[in-house]
C-alpha cells in the first residue's frame, strides 16, 4: 500500500477534463489581452509627445475601447481551441494549443514592436503600406530597416515579450491540469461547447449590436486623433487591409454614392472656372480648353519640376517660423511666388509623383496607381501636354526607377530620358539602401540639362531622396547637424542637407545659359509625422511648400499666395505660365487664373488602406471616414497650427456632396479609362 501510494500520480490538484480545458481557455484570453494591453502601452509611451495634450479620460477610454478590438483578435485565435472542446480528448495534452497560441502571440508582439516606428513614420496603425513595402525590392527594404532603425534592440524586445507570453501559457497549462477523460459525456460537453462557441463568436464581433460587427470607425471616440488610433489594434487593421486588397466593396460604395449625373455635374461645378471651356462633355468628365490669364511679360521656355522628399511645410522657414532647417529654400522663396496653403494629395512619394506629374488624385483603392493595371492608362499630365509641343525631357533620380514602377509608368506617359542610381559615376556618396546623395543628383541634373539641345525647350523632373529613412548622408557636411528637436534631429538634419544641396544646384545653375529662360517649380512630395496632429486626417503630414521661380514672376503674381491647392493643381498651373490656351483633363485647376473670390480647394487622402478623405476650402476642412458621418471644422497653419471642430451635426452638406461627387467621378473615369486627352 505504501509503495502504491508513492507511485500513483497525485490528482488532488487536477481539474475535471472539460473544466480544465475551459479554465485554460479563459486563462489564455486574460494573458493575450494583457499582452495586447502592454503593446498598446508601449505605443503610447513611444509616441507620448502626441498624448501630452490629450485628457487622461480620453487616453483611459482608448484602452477600454481598444480592449474590444483586442477581444476580436483573441476570439478569432481561440476558434480552433473552442472547436476542439467537442473532441473526445478535448485539447488533449495542449501541446498543439500552446504552439498555436505561442506562435500567433509572438506574431502579435512582432506587429506591436513594428508599430513603434511605423506609427512614428506614418501616424497610422499597420495597414496596406506594410504590404506595399514587402512587395518592393527586398534588398532595399531590408537595408532601409537595418540601417534606419535599432533592429537589434527591437528584436530583443520581441524575443523577451514572446518568451514571457509563452511562459504564461506554460504556467496556465500547469495550473489547469486535468484528469484523464475516461468517459465522453456528451450531455454536458455539448452545452458547454455551445456556450463557449457563442461567447467566442460574440467576442469576434466585438459588439452586442445587431448591425455590423465592430469596425475601425468605432475606435474614433475622441476629438484627438492619437487617442482614436491608440484604441485600434495593429493586427486588426493589418488584417482588414489584407482583406481589402481584393475587396471592391469600398470602391463600389464610392462609385454608387449618388446618381452618376449628379456626381458629374457637381464635380464640374467644383473644378471648372470661367476660363475653361468644356469639350466632348458626353465622352469625358473634365476635358476642357483652358485660357490662362497671362501676366508674365515673357513666357518661360523650359520647365524644371523639383520634387523634394519629405520636405515638410512645418519646418520650412519661409512658410512659418524660421528654425534654421531650410535657409537655402528660404532665400529662393524671397525671389519667387510662394504658396503657403499647399498640400500633398497623399502621404507617400508614390501618390506625390502621379498627382504632381500626371495630375490625377489619390483615390481609395488606387493609392499605388503606378503599379496597378489602371496605371497603364494615359493621363493628362506634363508629358502628354508638353511632348506634342516639341519639348525634350529628362527625369533625374537618386535611386532605382524600378521602385514604385516609376520608369514603367512615366515611360508609358511619354517620358524618354531617365537617369537613375546605376547611371552615376564616382558619386560623392552612395547610400547602400537607396542610392546616391541629393548632392550627386543635382550635380548630374545640371550635366543632363546641359546635354539637351539648346534650341529646343525641355522639361525635367528632378527627384531627391536623401531625406528618407535611414537618412544616410555624406560623412562631412557643410553645416552642423540639427539639434534641439529630439527624435526628429536626424530627420531634420537630412532635410537640412536636401536644402543645402538645393542651394548648391541653384548656385551652379545660375551661370547656365538656360537658367533665365526656365520656370523652376519646387514642391514637397509629402510631409511627415510630427508631435501634433491637426484634425482627424493629420493635416500637417500633407502640408508642403510650393515655390514658383521665373523671371518676372513676383512682379506679375506677387510674393505669396494663400490659395489652397494640392499637387493635382501643378500641371495646369505650370502649363498656364507658357501663356497659351491648352486642352487638358487634369483633376486640378490653374491656381493663377482663379477668380479673386475663390479660396482654392484640395482633396486629400492618406496613403495605404485608410480610406479617410478630406476636402479643404480656404481654412475650412471636411473629413469623411469610409464608414462614418462627415465631420468639419476650421484649421489654421499660421502663426501656430490648430484645429477647431464644428459642433456635432453642424456639417457643410455642400462640401460633403462635392467630396463624394469628386471621388465618384474620378473613380468612374479611371475604371472606364477616360482619364487622358484622347480615347485610347
Amino acid at each position: 500500500m505504501i509503495k502504491d501510494k508513492q507511485t500513483r500520480p497525485s490528482t488532488s490538484k487536477h481539474l475535471p477534463p472539460l473544466a480544465g480545458d475551459v479554465s485554460f481557455l479563459i486563462g489564455y484570453f486574460l494573458a493575450y489581452l494583457l499582452l495586447l494591453g502592454v503593446l498598446r502601452g508601449i505605443l503610447l509611451l513611444s509616441s507620448f509627445a502626441l498624448a501630452e495634450q490629450i485628457p487622461l479620460a480620453d487616453l483611459t477610454n482608448s484602452f477600454l475601447v481598444g480592449l474590444r478590438f483586442d477581444l476580436i483578435i483573441a476570439s478569432i485565435l481561440a476558434v480552433p481551441l473552442a472547436l476542439a472542446l467537442l473532441l473526445p480528448g478535448g485539447l488533449g495534452s495542449r501541446k498543439l494549443a500552446i504552439i498555436w497560441l505561442g506562435t500567433t502571440g509572438s506574431l502579435s508582439v512582432l506587429a506591436g514592436i513594428t508599430e513603434i516606428e511605423f506609427y512614428r513614420e506614418f501616424h497610422i496603425r499597420l495597414n496596406s503600406i506594410a504590404f506595399h513595402y514587402l512587395r518592393e525590392d527586398t534588398s532595399t527594404v531590408v537595408n532601409m530597416i537595418w540601417n534606419g532603425y535599432p533592429v537589434v534592440a527591437y528584436l530583443l524586445a520581441w524575443l523577451g515579450l514572446s518568451l514571457a507570453y509563452l511562459g504564461a501559457l506554460v504556467w496556465l497549462n500547469r495550473i489547469t491540469r486535468k484528469l484523464p477523460d475516461t468517459q465522453y459525456r456528451v450531455g454536458y460537453r455539448i452545452p458547454v461547447f455551445m456556450l463557449i462557441l457563442f461567447l467566442v463568436v460574440l467576442g469576434a464581433r466585438g459588439t452586442l449590436r445587431s448591425g455590423p460587427p465592430l469596425r475601425w470607425g468605432d475606435a474614433f471616440h475622441s476629438q484627438h486623433l492619437f487617442a482614436n488610433h491608440l484604441a485600434l489594434n495593429g493586427v486588426f487593421t493589418l488584417a482588414k487591409a489584407a482583406m481589402a486588397e481584393n475587396d471592391d466593396t469600398a470602391q463600389d460604395r464610392w462609385l454608387n454614392a449618388m446618381p452618376e449625373e449628379l456626381a458629374l455635374s457637381t464635380t464640374r461645378q467644383l473644378l471648372l472656372t470661367p476660363t475653361d471651356e468644356l469639350l466632348q462633355a458626353k465622352s469625358y468628365p473634365l476635358l476642357r480648353r483652358h485660357r490662362p490669364i497671362v501676366r508674365l511679360a515673357d513666357a518661360p521656355k523650359n520647365i524644371v519640376l523639383i520634387m523634394m522628399e519629405s520636405f515638410s511645410g512645418a519646418f520650412t522657414g519661409a512658410l512659418s517660423r524660421d528654425q534654421g532647417i531650410t535657409p537655402e529654400f528660404d532665400k529662393l522663396a524671397a525671389k519667387g511666388l510662394l504658396f503657403d496653403h499647399f498640400f500633398s494629395n497623399g502621404t507617400h512619394t508614390h501618390q506625390g509623383m502621379f498627382a504632381s506629374v500626371a495630375c490625377f488624385p489619390n483615390l481609395p483603392g488606387h493609392e499605388y496607381l503606378m503599379q496597378q493595371p489602371e496605371g497603364q492608362h494615359q493621363f493628362s499630365g506634363l508629358p502628354a501636354l508638353l511632348k506634342p509641343l516639341g519639348f525634350n525631357d529628362a527625369y533625374v533620380y537618386n535611386g532605382h526607377f524600378a521602385w514604385d514602377n516609376q520608369q514603367g509608368f512615366f515611360r508609358n506617359q511619354g517620358m524618354s530620358h531617365f537617369v537613375g542610381r546605376e547611371d552615376y559615376v564616382n558619386p560623392v556618396f552612395l547610400d547602400p539602401t537607396w542610392g546616391v546623395s541629393d548632392e550627386d543628383m543635382f550635380n548630374r541634373s545640371i550635366a543632363e540639362l546641359n546635354r539637351l539641345d539648346a534650341d529646343t525647350p525641355f522639361f525635367a523632373i528632378l527627384q531627391t531622396l536623401s531625406n528618407h529613412t535611414p537618412y544616410a548622408l555624406p560623412e562631412t557636411l557643410a553645416f552642423e547637424p540639427v539639434t534641439g528637436f529630439g527624435r526628429l534631429n536626424e530627420h531634420l538634419t537630412a532635410q537640412r542637407y536636401s536644402d543645402w544641396a538645393l542651394g548648391q544646384f541653384f548656385a551652379k545653375a545660375a551661370s547656365e545659359p538656360w537658367f533665365e529662360q526656365t520656370l523652376f517649380v519646387i514642391v514637397g512630395d509629402h510631409g511627415f509625422g510630427l508631435d501634433q496632429q491637426v484634425s482627424d486626417i493629420d493635416l500637417l503630414r500633407f502640408h508642403v511648400p510650393l515655390l514658383l521661380l521665373a523671371p518676372g514672376i513676383q512682379s506679375a503674381y506677387g510674393e505669396r499666395n494663400h490659395t489652397v491647392g494640392t499637387q493635382i493643381d501643378l500641371v495646369p498651373t505650370i502649363v498656364s505660365l507658357l501663356g497659351k490656351p491648352f486642352t487638358h483633363q487634369c483633376w486640378g485647376r490653374d491656381l493663377l487664373s482663379l477668380p479673386g473670390t475663390d479660396p482654392g480647394i484640395g482633396i486629400i487622402k492618406p496613403s495605404g488602406s485608410d480610406q479617410t478623405v478630406a476636402l479643404l476650402r480656404g481654412n475650412q476642412i471636411l473629413i469623411k471616414p469610409p464608414n462614418g458621418e462627415p465631420r468639419s471644422g476650421q484649421y489654421s497653419l499660421y502663426p501656430e497650427s490648430s484645429y477647431v471642430p464644428d459642433a456635432p451635426g453642424n456639417v457643410d452638406e455642400k462640401a460633403a456632396l462635392e467630396l463624394s461627387a469628386f471621388i465618384q467621378t474620378a473613380l468612374d473615369a479611371l475604371t472606364s479609362n477616360r482619364t487622358g486627352i484622347q480615347e485610347q
